[in-house]
């Protein structure tokens, strides 16, 4: 499976960006999809995940109620929105796809290459 990412980009606090995961290659219909994030000099962090389906997502404390996660599986990719952000949400956000399980716990085999979101303050 091959991930591509895009999306990021410099936004200003309180502003929004939607990120972009395109899914490629031999994609398995029992694969969920999901962020991680990591910031300069901090460890990787979850920040959500949505089954194939689409029915069920999970949210990080961190970001719940300002990000959200959706999936198009018609184009194989999947989207967080990311609304009302703020400097601490600086990161390169890596999209993922595994079984949830190994999505939650962060060890999933598919990682994409990461975008870079800056937010100013």
């Amino acid at each position: 499976v091959q991930l591509q990412a895009s999306g990021g980009g410099l936004v200003q606090a309180g502003g929004s960006l939607r990120l972009s995961c395109a899914a490629s290659g031999r994609t398995s219909s029992s694969y969920a999809m999901g962020w991680f994030r990591q910031a300069p000099g901090m460890e990787r962090e979850f920040v959500a995940v949505i089954t194939w389906s689409g029915s069920t997502t999970y949210h990080a404390d961190s970001v719940k109620g300002r990000f959200t996660i959706s999936r198009d599986n018609a184009k194989n990719t999947v989207y967080l929105q990311m609304n009302s952000l703020k400097p601490e949400d600086t990161a390169v956000y890596y999209c993922v796809a595994d079984y949830i399980n190994r999505v939650v716990a962060g060890t999933c085999d598919y990682w994409g290459q990461g975008t870079l979101v800056t937010v100013s303050s």
